[in-house]
């Protein structure tokens, strides 16, 4: 039965990418009102189900709260449409003098949804999609399936209806792990967002394709001595408690500074924190790890209440958080680790400097450029906190929950947050439209090459110019008009300029399958020596041994030839649909270059064939 699910899931997965790859096609041509219009309704209709698809969300996986998660569905839905509405995605998007630069779509995203913000996740990763005029295939957990399913088709019914084509948002029903990986590495599936378990996001990094994974959140909040303590623990409390805790950027772990402690302590309790005794830790240590020491997903998401009934444990009525003193990091604190639930740790450590080095070991453990927090009062301590911090969003003063995706800074909005290098991740950025870009330049010259060949003057004809002698590389001649051109004879050009290549010939090369240009044909002269394009140019020759001046595979022929089959180098799709079209055969080897674009239209052709 499983082995069932799995090839329907993968069948889904396929028939999914290869519609979305058609409407991509066609939403590629829009004009930026159309996409705007299209993602305005999107943002409306998700907006308006905001309230229903959070209570879907919660019953169906158990995780959070209601009104929560109404509350994460409206800021994907809105706060990130009104921050990007502006955004130009298509034509040119920036221009000066010397550079031009041109948006493209990316192609077909696979979106990735967990299953701890299932609803908003699926809004957020459709509407930057689409507004850079991609289309979105997602790939729900499969404890949430039912909740991004219908997330998905709200924004798709509200889409279509002001011109976006159906298949552009797909969505799986089956999803399984064979099927997600089907997802990731279809040849028309041009980049992913991963967002859930680490395994996940590096199978996302393992599949070929360019992916925006997001690691682990094991969140370090510093209280630096200078902080306004009761502000400090209520934004605390209030970005741990947020949906239980299912946001990977809340608060994890408190590190007091030592002359602060007793009033953070008391602030806490006041506030409805609950600190432990140390046999009460232990009892919660055990079902917040498994015997594995990874989280038990059993408490992920879930109330105060439900967690202390789990663990044996009784606590006073009212409780928002549960508090534990740690005295360390790692596999032997259990505590340390990233919970996803109203559980906090809690260290003490005296300054700045020490203060900043618990935090780092935190972070080091389970949250390696995710996100860290610091409330003080002295802007020079932030900014020097946030200097020692592997981490990619260092918030002040602020619900690390909240500050971190934008909702409470100046961030860009987003539900997707990159990691760095620290994490493992491609990017440190909020993750928005701007990465599912292309950004093309035209770039006018602005500093003239220096050549020891002449321009070419408007209107005179290629015979009329002579070629640099060997003797002055470095100094340009004037190119020769009027009554002495009609003195130069081609064939010495010609003989000349054969002389030139021939001498210019790699020692160790084969003999060339180009054909001596015969006295008065025309000729082309080696590039520039320096130039990208320096060096002999070999001709492709076909099976029959007739040349071919395609201008493709001919460019990057290698001097290596077996018989008359010349191998090339390089293989761009160009060069494939010319060979196509000629009904040629490009002759390769385990040295040659192909793109992507080329090996998919070249192999089914059978247009490659080794040399």
């Amino acid at each position: 039965m499983s082995a069932d699910k799995d090839l329907i899931s993968v069948q889904q997965a396929r028939d999914l990418v290869e519609s979305a790859a058609q409407a991509q096609a066609e939403l590629a041509r829009f004009d930026q009102a159309k996409i705007d219009r299209i993602c305005e309704a999107m943002s409306r209709a998700a907006l308006a189900e905001a309230v229903r698809l959070g209570a879907m969300a919660v019953e169906e996986t158990g995780f959070g709260v209601a009104d929560d998660k109404r509350e994460k569905n409206r800021f994907a839905a809105e706060d990130v449409w009104n921050y990007f509405r502006g955004l130009r995605t298509v034509g040119v998007v920036s221009e000066s003098k010397d550079v031009v630069e041109i948006a493209s779509p990316r192609g077909v995203v696979a979106g990735i949804i967990p299953s701890t913000n299932p609803t908003s996740t699926a809004i957020f990763k459709i509407l930057i999609a689409v507004k850079a005029r991609n289309a979105v295939v997602l790939s729900p957990h499969p404890s949430a399936a039912r909740c991004i399913n219908e997330s998905a088709r709200v924004m798709r019914e509200a889409g279509v209806k002001e011109g976006l084509p159906a298949d552009a948002i797909g969505c799986m029903t089956t999803a399984t792990i064979e099927g997600t990986e089907a997802l990731m590495k279809h040849k028309q599936t041009a980049v992913i967002l991963a967002t859930g378990g680490i395994g996940l996001v590096r199978a996302a990094y393992s599949s070929g394709k360019p992916a925006f994974g997001v690691g682990p959140g094991n969140v370090p909040v510093f209280v630096e001595r200078t902080a306004d303590v009761p502000k400090a623990v209520q934004d605390i409390l209030t970005g741990k408690t947020f949906d239980n805790g299912t946001i990977c950027a809340s608060e994890q772990a408190v590190v007091c500074d030592a002359p602060l402690e007793k009033a953070v302590r008391e602030q806490f309790m006041a506030q409805g924190g609950h600190f432990l005794s140390a046999a009460e830790a232990e009892q919660l240590a055990k079902i917040v790890v498994t015997p594995q020491r990874s989280l038990n997903p059993g408490i992920v998401g879930k109330s105060v209440a439900i967690i202390a009934k789990m663990a044996g444990l009784n606590v006073p009525p009212g409780t928002r958080c549960l508090l534990a003193d740690v005295a360390g990091v790692g596999r032997e604190f259990p505590l340390s680790m990233e919970k996803l639930s109203p559980i906090l740790a809690f260290y003490v450590a005296d300054g700045i400097a020490r203060g900043a080095e618990r935090c780092y070991e935190i972070l080091r453990y389970g949250g390696m450029g995710h996100t860290a927090g610091v409330h003080t009062r002295s802007r020079e301590a932030a900014v020097r906190f946030g200097g020692e911090m592997p981490a990619s969003r260092v918030t002040v003063n602020t619900p690390t929950t909240h500050g971190a995706i934008g909702f409470s800074t100046a961030l860009p909005p987003s539900m997707t947050l990159g990691c760095g290098s620290w994490g493992g991740n491609v990017t440190s950025d909020n993750v928005s439209p701007l990465h599912l870009l292309d950004i093309k330049r035209v770039a006018f010259e602005t500093r003239p090459v220096k050549s020891a060949r002449p321009a070419v003057s408007a209107g005179a004809p290629a015979s009329s110019y002579v070629p640099a002698q060997a003797a002055e590389p470095q100094r340009a001649r004037p190119a020769v008009t009027g009554p002495a051109a009609s003195k130069i004879n081609r064939e010495d050009i010609a003989a000349i300029v054969d002389k030139f290549l021939a001498g210019r010939q790699p020692e160790a090369s084969a003999p060339a399958t180009s054909l001596p240009a015969a006295a008065g044909s025309p000729v082309e002269p080696e590039a520039e020596a320096g130039s990208m394009y320096a060096g002999p140019i070999v001709r492709h020759a076909t099976e029959n041994g007739s040349k071919s001046n395609s201008g493709g595979p001919a460019a990057s022929a290698s001097a290596n030839t077996n018989g008359n089959r010349a191998v090339v180098d390089f293989v761009s799709e160009d060069d494939v649909k010319r060979a196509i079209q000629k009904g040629e055969k490009i002759f390769i080897n385990a040295k040659t270059i192909i793109t992507p674009a080329a090996r998919d239209i070249g192999e089914p052709a059978e247009i490659f064939a080794k040399g």
